[in-house]
């Protein structure tokens, strides 16, 4: 079937996607079209990677914007959003215009109304129906990619709950689910009412095999040799062999899963002397500059680390790399400049970066739960193995599992290469998941009765799965009991009201627990009477919610569900005038004694903030810690008896220790040298605690409860990464944490002094960067920015390097604007 052949695109598409290259539609887009998708039928595609699910939704997308109407295409990850969003950017010649949408919790994204395809993540889309996003209504088409997530624990009941609640409030929505091959993708299509097409067909073909003693033992009974020398390991073996190997005069690059960040660095740092021998003196330029850049985003430990193996072609990829770290690697991947980049899973979810051969070294990782190293899904492996083989670049893709002996080997061909995935299980029925998704579905009225609630569930992924009915409603009836309790909704038979709080906090994005902790710690500071809107004595209605009794998330699925606020693109707002409109907006009161760690010890406390782990020693430490400065507290510190709940309590402090230090301008490597994390971790941590400080404000505010000017203050210093003194120089856009000491050590110490001053100081604060001292200038406002002639005073400048900590490049990570 070719391009041009499809009717109710919009004029020329089908000509375009031709001179991209593609002749013939594959076969699942070519079922796809005859399931009625441009027809606007529901449809789920479960299909391996790289076999053309991202057409099908152009397809669908564009169709429905052909009939005149909207597109919202919702991805698992924000990297995802953007990448999405690039590639989605080539219809705009055809008068679609494309918006990416994934922070700011509190936004209806009106501005969205206007774009004709908007990207989100599930969390986004869950926020702007709770605000109430007029548009919403308006969608003629949905896109869910990777929707095999709903089997997340922490992340897939939001889909879930999102995919009904836009199909309710759409009844005509066309609805195109994207997964991979599941075990269960015909119950998925039943819970959606839509047509299923199931392939297991590639645009080039997947070997799957088990590396062991000198072979690639391959699922069709082939092999392949690749010795391994005395003393050598089989990875290096492998990935060496792949570059060895030319196709189309080029070595194949490799992807190497492992099961810990730590191995991820140590593996690429080993895997450097094997690709360095491998590159041109061209590709070694390149790389010198690369590692260059990848140290200017962070002078972190981490970041020297990587930078020192992306110069020898290898690199390592995990969650606690920046943002900006991760996106250089995996652009220098996909341009075959890094050779081979060892990973942890994350990174088989969904991102585009597919090599020639992958590499999956650890199959089993550590589970508390478990109680040791438990073996990895079939569906995770799969997702691995689907990033081999680049269509354009390769001929064929290499999946290999490695096995130390023949036991083994047949161990890894019967758990993996030869079985299907496991079914895709909803994880709605949790009280930690409906306690969020229940009051939601209240305050924006979906629901309004317990009747009503357990209809509106039943159009879900667990009612479509569970056999046992009582089970979602007894869960429900608890979570009502909770929010009830701490006055969340209020119940008049069976009527369900959200209250004033209740519409707040949903519309916040908090955790009901969330907000409750923060109100009653908020309420013991002001020695308030603890009855209204927290109760409290809610440790009895909290206890079977505690988040001590939830399992821990894992670093990686951590730095998933770090919330934060973002500004969309598009949106015309700065910075600045949220935080004016909060001063203006905020009522006169007496604040209590208030400290910023006892205020970052309360947000670490909620279920929204992943706190740090204790590691061997951190008890001691922090034990002594907690009693120095029990007095700044927000709430009773519990026994040391209470293992579970003290244990939990010393996290949270260790958590809101490192935002204290970074708040009073710790230079960030040290952080990551006592923390033990990496830039990522830091900047994931400063993100949700600045939401959830944001949010706390809010809910101070509404209530009328004492310290909303401390809580401001806190909030602040933590988004700006600075002391109190530098706050109004910080807030100044491009700023930042490390250029606002150096200007306030050169005696320019408010945003009125940038207006004022001798252009000469501010040029020789910020050691003579012409380009960076203008955009400061006209940000703060000066009438003229320009530093034409203007020569840098150099007493300024050494003022503010002998002011400045220790290690200040001056160009670090200025504050939490600069993380996203």
């Amino acid at each position: 079937m070719q391009p041009t052949s499809l009717s109710g695109l919009p004029e020329g598409v089908g000509e375009a996607l031709e001179a991209e290259g593609v002749a013939e539609l594959y076969p699942p887009q070519e079922q796809a079209v005859e399931a009625g998708l441009l027809d606007g039928e529901n449809l789920v595609a479960a299909v391996p990677t790289a076999s053309g699910k991202t057409l099908i939704a152009e397809l669908a997308m564009l169709s429905a914007i052909e009939r005149g109407g909207t597109a919202l295409y919702i991805v698992p990850l924000r990297a995802l959003a953007s990448e999405k969003k690039t590639e989605f950017e080539r219809w705009e010649e055809f008068g679609i215009d494309v918006g990416v949408t994934t922070g700011n919790y509190e936004a209806d994204g009106e501005w969205l109304a206007t774009q004709d395809v908007i990207v989100a993540t599930s969390e986004k889309v869950d926020s702007l129906i709770r605000n109430g996003a007029p548009w919403i209504d308006d969608l003629s088409c949905v896109v869910s990619d990777e929707v095999h997530l709903v089997d997340d624990s922490h992340r897939g009941p939001t889909l879930e709950v999102t995919l009904a609640k836009l199909r309710r409030v759409n009844p005509g929505l066309q609805t195109v689910a994207l997964s991979a091959t599941v075990g269960n993708a015909a119950e998925i299509a039943d819970w959606l009412d839509a047509n299923l097409v199931e392939s297991d067909w590639r645009p080039i073909d997947l070997r799957m095999g088990v590396h062991y003693g000198n072979a690639i033992n391959f699922d069709d009974g082939s092999q392949v040799e690749v010795p391994v020398e005395s003393g050598e390991k089989q990875t290096p073996a492998l990935v060496g062999d792949a570059l060895d190997t030319e196709e189309d005069g080029q070595g194949g690059s490799s992807l190497v899963f492992v099961n810990s960040r730590r191995n991820a660095e140590s593996a690429a740092r080993k895997l450097g002397d094997v690709t360095r021998p491998r590159l041109t003196s061209e590709e070694r330029t390149k790389l010198r500059d690369l590692a260059a850049e990848i140290r200017d985003v962070s002078d972190t430990d981490t970041s020297e680390d990587l930078a020192d193996a992306v110069a020898d072609g290898a690199a390592f990829h995990h969650a606690g790399l920046a943002a900006e770290h991760r996106s250089l690697v995996e652009d220098a991947f996909r341009d075959r400049l890094i050779k081979c980049v060892c990973a942890t899973p994350t990174l088989a979810a969904g991102v585009n970066t597919p090599a020639r051969r992958v590499i999956v070294r650890d199959w089993r990782r550590y589970d508390g739960e478990f109680g040791g190293m438990k073996p990895l899904d079939t569906l995770e492996i799969h997702q691995m193995c689907g990033r081999a083989g680049r269509p354009g670049l390769d001929p064929y893709g290499e999946a290999v599992l490695l096995a130390k002996d023949s036991e083994t080997m047949d161990e890894l061909f019967e758990r993996y290469v030869w079985a299907d995935a496991e079914p895709v299980r909803s994880k709605l029925a949790a009280e930690p998941a409906l306690r969020t998704h229940v009051l939601a579905t209240i305050a924006s009225g979906f629901a309004s009765s317990r009747e009503g609630l357990l209809e509106f569930l039943d159009n879900t992924l667990y009612a479509t799965q569970t056999d046992d009915e009582r089970r979602l409603a007894d869960v429900t009836d608890t979570v009502l009991d909770y929010l009830e309790a701490n006055d969340f909704l209020e119940r008049d038979g069976d009527s369900l009201v959200a209250t004033g709080i209740g519409h707040t906090v949903s519309r916040l994005y908090l955790d009901p627990m969330s907000a409750a902790e923060m109100i009653d710690g908020l309420r013991a500071a002001g020695g308030a009477d603890a009855a209204g809107a927290a109760d409290p004595n809610a440790d009895d209605a909290n206890s079977e919610f505690a988040p001590s009794d939830e399992p821990a998330a894992s670093d990686d699925e951590a730095a998933f569900v770090n919330y934060t606020r973002e500004e969309d693109e598009g949106a015309e707002a700065s910075d600045d005038s949220a935080d004016e409109e909060t001063d203006s907006a905020t009522p006169e009161t007496t604040d209590p004694d208030l400290s910023p760690l006892g205020l970052y010890h309360l947000v670490c406390r909620t279920p929204d903030m992943y706190d740090l782990y204790l590691k061997s020693g951190d008890k001691e430490q922090y034990t002594e810690l907690c009693y120095e400065r029990e007095g700044e507290f927000l709430g009773k510190v519990p026994s040391e008896y209470e293992d579970v709940r003290f244990e939990s309590w010393l996290s949270a402090l260790k958590t809101a220790r490192l935002l204290e230090d970074w708040a009073s301008e710790t230079d960030e490597a040290d952080m990551a040298e006592e923390y033990g994390v990496g830039p990522g971790d830091i900047r994931g941590k400063v993100e949700t605690a600045e939401w959830l400080l944001r949010a706390m404000e809010t809910l101070a505010s509404e209530i009328g409860l004492d310290g909303v000017v401390q809580i401001r203050e806190a909030r602040k210093r933590v988004e700006y990464g600075v002391r109190e003194e530098l706050l109004d120089l910080a807030g100044v856009r491009n700023v930042g944490r490390k250029r606002a000491r150096r200007l306030y050590e050169a005696g320019i110490e408010s945003r009125a002094d940038l207006r004022e001053v001798d252009k000469s100081v501010v040029l020789g604060a910020l050691r003579g960067r012409e380009k960076t001292a203008e955009t400061i200038l006209e940000n703060a406002g000066r009438e003229d920015p320009s530093l034409d002639d203007v020569r840098a005073d150099s007493s300024a400048s050494a003022a503010a390097t002998a002011g400045a900590a220790s290690g200040d490049d001056g160009d670090g990570q200025a504050s939490l604007g600069d993380f996203q």
